[in-house]
This record gives C-alpha cells, sequence and structure tokens, in this order.
C-alpha cells in the first residue's frame, strides 16, 4: 500500500498563518461586537415631532430608527439595520443612510437602496405623531 507524503513544515506553516486572516473576512461580513442589531419590537417614543423638518429626515441611532417627513407633512420611519450583513446605520448625510461596514447607502425618504452592496431595501416601520411625540415601531 503506497503511503501519503507527509505534509512539509512549510505546508503547515502555511495552512497555520491563513486560519486567521480566513476569520478576519466571515467577522467583516458580520455585525460589529456588541452593537445592538435589532429595530424596536415594539412603539418607542423618539422625541418631539418638530424634531424632523419637512423633506428632512433624522436617525435616531439609540433605536436604530429613522424617522423622515416628506414635503406634504407625512412621516416614514425605517429600521436603520442594513439589509446587506445586518450591521447598524450610523450616518446620515442629508437624507442618505451611510451604513459603517461596506459602506451601503440608502434613501431615509424611501428606505431604498442606493449604493450596493445591499441590494434589499430597509424594513419600514409604522410611525405615528401623537401628543406633540414621534412614536415608531414593529410595522403593523
Amino acid at each position: 500500500m503506497p503511503t501519503r507524503p507527509s505534509a512539509s513544515r512549510r505546508t503547515v506553516l502555511r495552512g497555520a498563518a491563513a486560519a486567521p486572516v480566513a476569520g478576519l473576512g466571515l467577522a467583516a461580513c458580520s455585525a460589529p461586537d456588541g452593537a445592538a442589531s435589532a429595530a424596536p419590537t415594539a412603539p418607542v417614543d423618539l422625541g418631539q415631532e418638530t424634531e424632523v423638518a419637512k423633506g428632512g429626515a433624522k436617525l435616531y441611532r439609540d433605536h436604530n430608527v429613522v424617522v423622515s417627513r416628506a414635503k406634504d407633512g407625512t412621516l416614514k420611519a425605517y429600521s436603520t439595520i442594513c439589509t446587506h450583513a445586518r450591521c447598524p446605520i450610523n450616518k446620515l448625510q442629508g437624507t442618505t443612510l451611510i451604513c459603517p461596514c461596506h459602506g451601503s447607502e440608502f434613501d431615509a425618504m424611501t428606505g431604498e437602496v442606493v449604493q450596493a452592496p445591499a441590494t434589499e431595501p430597509l424594513t419600514e416601520l409604522s410611525v405615528k405623531a401623537a401628543n406633540g411625540k414621534i412614536i415608531a415601531g414593529p410595522a403593523d
């Protein structure tokens, strides 16, 4: 029965060196450790209704929510958990949300993707103004 040649020291060392690098590639496509990676599961009081200007948007990082107000005054809310790798989005530039993990961009007014790698829109949430406060939560 023929014997298989044993792996050389060089082959073993190459494999050991590549293992941590492979792990980094997997970690790069997941939410950061300790990051809240969920949208609200119950209605949340986000603050004063006047905080969101007509034609603008406001990012509520602590709740992973963005609220926008159309020029006609209609409110919309979306989860700010990126649909690409579930990273919490932490940057709003004008009405464009920018994910810190891979650079996906979303329109805060519609939830639509405006720059890949994400391909799915943000999850829409229910939102209403009650007693001068903005209340957002899971879709009805």
